[in-house]
């Protein structure tokens, strides 16, 4: 009722066509802000090639205006993704830097983001999770449909569930997991609005998981945070993940999960079961050159890179295949997954 008296007393002075659009994109973005954050998670559909197979590119850790070579990588992401006719792009978090955007008119939004990846194939919708650097600025902004209207490409939410024929992607929102952004946030300032009580808004987000994850009859199943569970690089594994998060995947036969944060591309498979651990962190700013040594025997380290560069996955019923490319354009790794089809009974 609220919403609506006051779209209608907007309207009510409105003279011009833009102003009616930005009336109607008001209203829309006052509507997201009323609904409680604990909600069931959001699905969105995406159609599947004819040939029933899907194509896509994943980058993390990106948003810096350009520098630190990543227009470059945006340059070579435009070219795989004519290559491989990619369907849309995954963001794994840390978005816009050093501290997210200020508000839905920031013009790091178009800096970084629509004045970068301009190649005609990255014209696609782009999924993407916030990172922890997206939580020291302004989330509802990121979060904002307003942006949609900027950027028709930018589909960003804390967490949500991208549906497909072949595979059912589960985006998490992993920030708030992590102890020390609350215990110890040094000199940074995080956004907890929509979050807080942390352990309700956590407690909330694993039970939709699970219920999502348990009702999925997907072939296959990849989840998309920002942190690693495990990973080599800079910040190494996440401890609250491997408690609250793993269990889950491993639960519900997640067949991959993908990262960013550590700003690094690399591959860790498990030795005690079928999960695939894809770091893709290197969109931007990388080369910290401070790996942690490979003592998991637990764990085996398929690739690491500490450079700059982004990961592509082409994918079918029966298998996956994941290639890493570096800043220009050469592949570094790949690996293939073979998926055995599920029994109709």
């Amino acid at each position: 009722m609220v919403v609506a008296m006051v779209a209608a007393s907007m309207a009510s002075g409105l003279r011009t066509k833009a102003m009616a659009e930005l009336c109607c994109y008001l209203t829309v973005a006052l509507c997201a802000f009323l609904v409680p954050s604990f909600a069931k998670l959001t699905t969105i559909e995406h159609p599947v090639k004819p040939n029933r197979s899907l194509s896509f590119l994943v980058v993390g850790d990106w948003g810096r205006k350009g520098f630190y070579n990543q227009s470059e990588v945006a340059f070579q992401m435009g070219r795989i993704g004519e290559k491989l006719k990619i369907d849309f792009v995954i963001s794994t978090g840390d978005n816009f830097y050093d501290n997210g955007l200020t508000s839905v008119y920031d013009p790091a939004f178009r800096d970084s983001f629509t004045n970068i990846y301009t190649a005609k194939s990255l014209q696609k919708p782009w999924y993407s999770v916030l990172g922890n650097h997206d939580y020291r600025g302004n989330v509802e902004a990121q979060l904002n449909p307003i942006l949609r209207s900027v950027d028709k490409r930018w589909i960003c939410m804390r967490s949500f569930v991208l549906k497909t024929e072949l595979v059912d992607i589960f985006f998490v929102d992993t920030t708030p997991f992590v102890d020390k952004y609350f215990t110890d946030p040094e000199d940074h300032t995080y956004d907890w609005k929509g979050v807080e009580p942390r352990k309700n808004y956590l407690s909330s987000l694993i039970k939709d998981l699970k219920a999502e994850m348990r009702n999925s009859t997907a072939l296959w199943k990849f989840a998309v945070g920002h942190h690693a569970i495990k990973s080599l690089g800079h910040h190494g594994d996440t401890a609250q993940l491997i408690k609250f998060l793993l269990p889950v995947l491993k639960d519900n036969n997640v067949d991959v999960y993908m990262n960013g944060h550590d700003h690094c591309l690399e591959h860790i498979t498990s030795m005690n079961g079928a999960m695939q651990y894809l770091t893709s962190g290197g969109g931007s700013k990388a080369w910290r050159g401070d790996l942690k040594p490979d003592d998991d025997v637990n764990h085996s380290v398929k690739f690491l890179y500490d450079g700059q560069g982004f990961m592509s996955v082409e994918m079918n019923e029966n298998e996956a295949m994941i290639l890493f490319y570096d800043v220009e354009g050469l592949i570094l790794h790949q690996w293939k997954i073979s998926k055995q089809l599920r029994s109709a009974v």
